[in-house]
């Protein structure tokens, strides 16, 4: 089956230990990219040493290095966004330490197919401890993923992305006034969502998540792991996160229907409102958390006006 060209944009800093084996997984795709595009933010190991060597080796894949605007990882592909080309077909984001398995982009571009408007897709991967060579799923996709879950939680991996060139033009236009961010997939998965983009998660898994001490995020599961979660949100770290989230899809507000621009501005006034007017708006919205304990967590962090 043919499909659109894929762009890969590719945000690295400091990732020789592990980039070569993501370049070779991207070369080795059933659905070869057309384009790779490459921003690196000021890299001081052999990053760009490596980037270019791939590059001369794989001259078919058109592999472009830029200059990241050195402001974190979210904010570079926020840059490659705004730098992909208009006509490419399809945009796939890409960590720089991570394996693809050989049919992500195929399967990805094939689930895409045909949409009509935006669309995005994304997947479950292997969490994969390579020292001791042990995987495990990532979680499931929500029960009913949209603009109201995507407003209180993130479930979809930047590393599984695949943007059509509908879903591309609305993340362009909203990067526009993009001064800062939390984390780019979250971001994403608001503003198409909001959009009323199709949104794909695939039940099955696309890549093997490298897990190792340099994970920006990594796949934050165990005791431990909801303990900080637990403690980030105590403190007023998720309640920050909120309001930078809220101050971008104000600014692409005039991307979104008109249903979620009217839940974007009850979840804006009433988490700055009373203990009455936070709850009723949780359950007037709809908002929701994936998985119980994370709901609960949800409706802690409005008791303790924490949102």
């Amino acid at each position: 089956m043919s499909h659109p060209a894929v762009t890969v944009l590719l945000a690295t800093r400091n990732g020789g230990k592990y980039l070569r084996a993501q370049l070779d997984s991207l070369a080795a795709q059933t659905l070869p990219p057309a384009r790779v595009m490459i921003s690196d933010d000021g890299s001081a190991d052999d990053t760009r040493t490596i980037i270019r060597a791939f590059a001369a080796e794989n001259p078919a894949l058109r592999v472009s290095l830029l200059d990241g605007p050195g402001q974190g990882a979210a904010m570079n592909f926020r840059f490659l966004l705004m730098q992909a080309p208009e006509e490419t077909g399809f945009v796939a984001l890409c960590d720089q330490d991570d394996v693809w398995l050989p049919d992500r982009l195929a399967r990805a571009a094939r689930m895409l197919a045909g949409a009509e408007g935006p669309a995005l897709y994304c997947a479950r991967s292997w969490e994969w401890d390579e020292k001791r060579d042990r995987r495990r799923l990532s979680r499931p996709a929500p029960s009913r993923p949209g603009f109201r879950h995507a407003l209180v939680q993130n479930i979809a991996g930047g590393n599984t992305m695949l943007l059509n060139r509908a879903a591309l033009a609305l993340m362009r236009e909203a990067g526009r006034e993009v001064r800062e961010l939390v984390v780019h997939d979250w971001w994403i998965y608001q503003v198409l969502s909001g959009a009323g983009a199709r949104i794909v998660h695939d039940d099955r898994p696309v890549l093997l998540y490298r897990q190792h001490a340099g994970n920006l995020i990594g796949a934050n599961r165990g005791v431990s792991a909801k303990l900080r979660r637990l403690g980030f949100m105590l403190t007023g770290g998720y309640r920050e996160w909120v309001r930078i989230n809220i101050e971008n899809l104000n600014a692409a507000r005039h991307l979104l229907t008109p249903e979620a621009q009217e839940i974007l501005d009850r979840f804006a006034r009433a988490r700055n409102g009373s203990l009455p007017e936070r709850l009723a708006m949780l359950r007037r919205t709809g908002l929701h958390r994936h998985g119980r304990l994370a709901q609960a967590t949800l409706y802690l962090a409005a008791l303790l006006r924490r949102l």
